[in-house]
């Protein structure tokens, strides 16, 4: 059986994701804080940002802005699309 977790993103208790996603503090409350599917939409929305961004996430610079706009799209504001994105 799942585990669940009461999601910060979508306000349900659903099924957390299976592992920590990152090495860090971010990493363990997204375990902790939200859900598989919520999971899912932030791979779609930091695709985007990896694209359109030309991010390099081998750099300290890549991995820090991927990280603000997870602590963003999960803990703030929901996160935005790059400015010249077009879908």
């Amino acid at each position: 059986m799942s585990r669940l977790v009461k999601c910060v993103k979508l306000g349900q208790e659903l099924p957390g994701i299976a592992y920590k996603p990152f090495n860090n503090e971010l990493g363990q409350r997204i375990y902790d804080n939200v859900s598989q599917q919520a999971w899912m939409m932030w791979l779609e929305f930091s695709t985007r940002i990896v694209n359109e961004f030309r991010l390099d996430l081998g750099s300290a610079a890549g991995q820090k802005l991927l990280f603000e706009q997870a602590e963003q799209f999960f803990f703030g504001k929901g996160g935005q699309n790059p400015p010249d994105y077009v879908p």
